[in-house]
């Protein structure tokens, strides 16, 4: 797989990443060996850029990742994430939290859990809206300078607080939901990011897995599933799926799946952009990372830059996300 740059630091990834939130958490049902069985899959396919957060699990994610990796540090580009603290006796609960203090602890909790001595990218993954975030990069920058952090970046951060950010430390990425199916990163985020330097690394560029087709109502996702409680795919599933149906008949004519032309969407918005689709299972990792050698026609990208804007918000409480 080719590589692509992150911001204009150096950091260089894999044009396709690994999100690993849902090896530990949110999307039912985990299976720990299947999961490692991914994570070197996608080692073996060039895929080395591997997304995770102190949050996910309580950090039983972390906890996932470091044995795999470990020996293996120069074959891969590791992110991590600090802001969104859970109560781990009611891991509903959460805050959030930028104080400088608590940047310090958890680049240090983070760096037990994965068993290394650096991490190449620190996002903060919530801003703290009670926090300048002078005040957080600034304690992020302490950890660069103490050799703890490569690069740092912000996840759902508005442009203004990506533009103060970028004034105390380079930021190099930003991370923030972007796909066929959620495209306000179109309007403010990608402008801005690209006149500071800066890479995009989009989550969720399935559609929190609904662009591959496989769930048709509210009743698909299982016991568990955050999607039970996601506007946009429970109450509003049956006004969505036609952007589901759409894509389909696009990617039967391209000979790929509609996974497939979803991410070979979001790799054409641009070569400072590196998505990083989620997943459990090798056979759908390998799926994935197939989208790089499609190419669109214009025509095609035309086609699916018309799709309808999908109903309802994208998460049940958007009180967390800077705008």
């Amino acid at each position: 797989m080719d590589d692509r740059s992150l911001g204009s630091e150096g950091l260089k990834v894999s044009a396709i990443g690994l999100g690993c939130m849902g090896m530990s958490d949110f999307y039912g049902e985990h299976d720990d060996a299947e999961s490692v069985a991914t994570i070197k899959r996608a080692l073996d396919l060039g895929v080395f850029f591997l997304d995770t957060a102190d949050m996910y699990g309580i950090g039983r994610n972390e906890e996932l990742i470091g044995p795999v990796i470990a020996g293996r540090q120069d074959e891969v580009v590791l992110a991590t994430k600090f802001g969104i603290q859970r109560d781990p006796d009611d891991p509903k609960k959460r805050r959030i939290n930028g104080r400088p203090e608590y940047v310090r602890e958890a680049i240090d909790a983070s760096l037990r859990r994965l068993g290394l001595d650096q991490v190449d990218l620190y996002y903060q993954h919530r801003v703290d809206p009670d926090v300048p975030i002078e005040e957080t990069v600034g304690a992020m920058a302490e950890a660069v300078g103490a050799g703890k952090v490569r690069y740092l970046g912000l996840s759902e951060a508005s442009a203004d607080t990506i533009r103060r950010a970028h004034a105390v430390h380079p930021i190099t990425a930003v991370q923030t939901e972007f796909s066929l199916f959620e495209r306000h990163a179109e309007k403010e985020i990608l402008p801005v990011v690209r006149e500071l330097g800066i890479g995009f690394v989009p989550y969720s560029p399935l559609g929190r897995g609904f662009l591959t087709g496989r769930f048709r109502s509210a009743t698909d996702f299982g016991e568990g599933d955050f999607r039970n409680n996601n506007p946009r795919l429970s109450e509003n599933i049956g006004e969505n799926i036609a952007i589901v149906e759409e894509i389909e008949k696009m990617a039967e004519a391209q000979g790929a799946t509609p996974a497939q032309l979803a991410i070979a969407w979001v790799l054409a918005q641009g070569d400072d952009i590196a998505p990083i689709p989620g997943t459990k299972k090798a056979s759908r990792l390998e799926e994935n990372a197939a989208a790089a050698d499609i190419e669109l026609t214009a025509s095609q990208l035309a086609s699916l830059d018309a799709l309808p804007t999908p109903e309802g918000d994208r998460y049940a409480d958007m009180s967390s996300i800077d705008v």
